[in-house]
């Protein structure tokens, strides 16, 4: 196997592998670099794993050509400055508690490949290549897993990390593969255990960041008994829609699908994007809380969206401690009807600057729209009328990407001679509330407005 690396990744490895051969060891690429270059993807990081010499001899390899931070001296991890590499020797895992870090950890540079990839997570991670000659050692059998798309744990030791469940999830998304039927059943057997909220984080990030088909990860968690430790996702599992506007099945399918059309249309902007994926993934949070048959045999779930604010709230605050990011997301999940709503009523130039002050960010929404709409198989509406219609209407008025940015502000009155006090905030609001409403439209216009209009109401006349 021929691998294709960055010009800093050929320098490492030809490096290694001639000074470790020189020295009576072998040098091996392993773990996600050799599985992403099997997926014909450029490897960023790499993993280096060495076999045959003591973890003295391997830094002394080190040090001659590299800069180095040594993260565990007792087993032997060693990243290179500079080069977005890790070296690593073989090494043993004992669990010792409960918890994902609740490891004993022991260097052992004399064990097989097979008996130290036996600790890895799955089998398209127990790759090890020899750069030198293209060897691949695959002894879990991960390369045929690679090609069939089935996501399979490399041995029993897997359950001793709970949180290779939410792993799980992520990688069957990120690269659409079907989790094979035992990981399943042994995920369902792994109980939410001590995982710091952190790492479950980073795990749905990398779900809604890096997810190809992001049904794949939930529909996983279902069915391996997970859903139950995300109660607010749960309830949407078996909650029943109508089919004329919900062909593809309840609330849970249908925020699969939505998740799957929202990866189609990702930005590449972080941030972004992961706003907005966690705003789909939580806008009909709403539903179960709500959801009636009339006498007709019609599903309703009227107000979902503003009920959607307390689950999604809650099911958020779990997963993290960002303020800002939360903080982002509840008015779109709140608001997500608004851009069918005011389409349908074509609504003026007065709702829309509201929108987009409750909002902060319309585009953000127009995108929330896009994935609602799309997550809906077997019918893919495509592009959303009411997203188009809103998008030219809110560029025109210049709150496409951003809530309008209030006129009057407080050191206008202070050069009208009122002094700051709390009344200040009212009368603030009240020339915003008129701005919003089209009212005045720059500086000059919104004094002439104050001035006739709110002054006599708050202060008494300079």
């Amino acid at each position: 196997m021929k691998f294709n690396l960055t010009k800093n990744g050929r320098e490492v490895c030809e490096y290694l592998s001639n000074s470790v051969k020189e020295a009576g060891g072998r040098a091996y690429l392993v773990g996600g670099c050799v599985r992403d270059a099997l997926l014909g993807k450029t490897p960023k990081d790499l993993d280096v794993e060495i076999y045959g010499l003591s973890p003295s001899a391997i830094e002394n390899i080190l040090r001659k050509k590299f800069k180095i931070e040594i993260v565990g001296k007792s087993f032997g991890v060693w990243i290179l400055k500079g080069f977005d590499t890790d070296v690593s020797m073989p090494r043993k895992e004992r669990k010792i508690g409960e918890g994902h870090r609740a490891f004993e950890i022991e260097g052992d540079p004399f064990m097989s490949p097979k008996e130290a990839c036996s600790r890895r997570d799955f089998t398209i991670n127990s790759i090890l290549c020899d750069y030198t000659t293209g060897e691949i050692l695959d002894p879990w059998g991960g390369f045929s897993d690679l090609k069939k798309r089935i996501l399979r744990h490399t041995s029993d030791r897997f359950s001793e990390d709970p949180l290779r469940v939410l792993r799980a999830m992520q990688f069957s998304a990120r690269f659409d593969m079907k989790v094979a039927p035992e990981t399943v059943e042994l995920c369902s057997s792994i109980p939410f255990e001590n995982l710091p909220m952190e790492r479950v984080f980073e795990e749905w990030k990398k779900l809604v960041l890096l997810g190809e088909k992001i049904s794949n990860g939930l529909f996983f968690l279902r069915d391996c008994g997970w859903l139950k430790y995300f109660p607010e996702l749960a309830a949407c599992d078996g909650c029943q829609q109508d089919k004329r506007w919900h062909p593809e099945g309840d609330v849970y399918t249908h925020t699969a699908w939505s998740m799957d059309a929202f990866a189609k249309e990702r930005t590449g902007n972080e941030r972004e994007d992961l706003i907005v994926g966690l705003a789909v993934l939580c806008h009909d949070l709403g539903k179960p809380l709500c959801t009636t048959v009339d006498e007709n045999g019609s599903i309703h779930s009227y107000g979902h969206d503003v009920l959607g604010k307390k689950p999604a709230l809650s099911f958020l605050s779990r997963l993290t401690r960002e303020k800002s990011l939360i903080e982002a997301v509840i008015p779109l999940v709140e608001r997500h009807m608004a851009v069918l709503d005011l389409w349908r009523s074509k609504a003026g130039d007065s709702a829309i600057r509201r929108l987009a002050r409750k909002v902060g960010r319309i585009d953000r929404l127009v995108r929330v729209d896009s994935a609602d709409r799309n997550g809906r198989p077997p019918e893919i509406p495509g592009p959303s009328p009411q997203g188009m219609w809103i998008s030219e209407r809110a560029e025109k008025l210049r709150v496409k990407d951003s809530a309008p940015e209030p006129i009057l502000k407080g050191r206008h009155l202070m050069e009208m001679g009122y002094s700051p006090s709390p009344i200040f905030g009212d009368a603030l609001e009240a020339a915003y509330e008129a701005q919003l409403d089209g009212k005045f439209f720059n500086l000059e216009e919104g004094l002439e407005y104050f001035r006739k209009n709110i002054r006599g109401k708050f202060f008494e006349s300079c």
